[in-house]
């Protein structure tokens, strides 16, 4: 029987490079039903609601998405936005992503760093007697998704009851004569099951696929209780794998070494905030935004989609110059998730060949400012890279 893969190409360029993806998958003779599915900023500006439940229920019913981009705006601004008879309704604007993630419990986010050969972007140092060197890097990232400070327990101008239990706290006499209406407050929650839960999904990948280290990249020197949660339960999970070495690093350490040694690291995890950071991090180093992929993966439901953001300016361009691999690389995610592995393998070797050969390169591999003028530059479309991979999958 056919897939049916829930799309939501969402804002910008999300809707330009989702439709690219399913050519190649196309070419790679994956036959799926595709049903769309409506997020982002026009239903947040139409309804009120970036997430309308009937894309909750599509999702609840086929399980399996590709997802494009989103577009965000603080709380003042998007408010503005919002149609005139939305205005003063109570209203308040919430990323659908984050939404999203909580709403299937997506509390594994797989963020995969690995370099091509021949990629331009690629990051190169210098070694002994001052020859450039370009370590491979084959770094994977499992950032707990669910919870820490994306878990969206905060507040200005904290309630009497949230005030009254910050204060019974000894840490809280600094805040003390700050005047209630004057603060902000942002929580940071780990909970057991949820983290234990993504350590054993690391140690999991390293094992099956050969990784012979998982480093844990947390702060526990100073966030004693949720860093630390993290770091006491990754010992404890480390026993059950021999052969797997563990690692500790915190988050500002590790982000000067991983243009030291990048090749020396392989399973990376983290809670929220920290997993972003380090997978941007490493994504630097292999090309950038362009060839960023990701997995949002619950118990029942995944969601499929390119690390970078809506570009909305991108998107207004006659031809788009955007680069549409990191899209296509989160479809291969998605094919080893559904078990199309073989389909995903020859993607990925084609989108190697290509970018190899150097023939055909987006305006970022030339390293050309995004303006429409790259064309003349050189630089392929988004529709010419695509055509590129399906000829390298021929």
């Amino acid at each position: 029987m056919k897939k049916t893969i829930i799309t939501m190409p969402g804002d910008g360029i999300g809707k330009t490079v989702l439709p690219e993806a399913i050519r190649v998958l196309d070419a790679a003779g994956f036959s799926a039903d595709y049903v769309h599915a409506d997020i982002g900023w026009e239903f947040w500006c139409a309804e009120g609601n970036p997430l309308p439940q009937r894309t909750l229920d599509l999702l609840q019913e086929h399980k399996i998405s590709l997802f494009g981009a989103i577009t965000s705006k603080p709380k003042t601004e998007a408010a503005k936005e919002l149609a005139p008879e939305l205005h003063d309704k109570g209203y308040v604007y919430y990323s659908p992503i984050v939404g999203l993630r909580q709403h299937f419990n997506l509390d594994i986010c797989l963020r995969p760093c690995k370099s091509f050969i021949g990629n331009p972007l690629n990051f190169i140092r210098r070694g002994p007697g001052g020859k450039i060197e370009e370590p491979e890097v084959d770094v994977v990232i499992f950032r707990q998704n669910t919870e820490g400070l994306y878990g969206g327990v905060e507040w200005t101008n904290p309630p009497d009851n949230v005030y009254a239990a910050l204060n019974s706290h000894p840490k809280f006499k600094g805040f003390a004569n700050t005047p209630k209406e004057e603060l902000a407050v942002s929580t940071r929650i780990f909970t057991k099951r949820a983290t234990e839960r993504i350590v054993r999904a690391a140690f999991e990948h390293a094992k099956r696929f050969g990784y012979k280290s998982v480093t844990v990249c947390e702060k526990p020197n100073v966030i004693r209780e949720t860093s630390g949660m993290m770091l006491h339960i990754c010992k404890e999970v480390a026993k059950e794998y021999r052969g797997i070495e563990l690692r500790n690093t915190n988050i500002d350490a590790q982000m000067m070494w991983l243009t030291k040694n990048p090749e020396t690291y392989g399973v990376l995890v983290s809670g929220n905030m920290f997993g972003d950071i380090v997978s941007d991090g490493f994504a630097g180093l292999i090309g950038g935004l362009g060839f960023a992929c990701s997995a949002n993966i619950g118990e029942e439901v995944a969601i499929f989609e390119p690390t970078h953001g809506s570009a909305p300016k991108y998107a207004e361009y006659e031809t788009s110059i955007v680069n549409p691999i990191a899209m296509v690389l989160s479809a291969c995610m998605m094919l080893d998730h559904i078990g199309e592995t073989e389909k995903a393998s020859r993607i990925r070797q084609a989108i190697a060949r290509v970018v190899e050969e150097g023939n055909v390169q987006a305006y970022d591999m030339l390293k050309l400012r995004g303006t429409p003028e790259v064309s003349n530059q050189g630089a392929a479309s988004t529709k010419q890279m695509t055509d590129a991979i399906i000829r390298a999958l021929k």
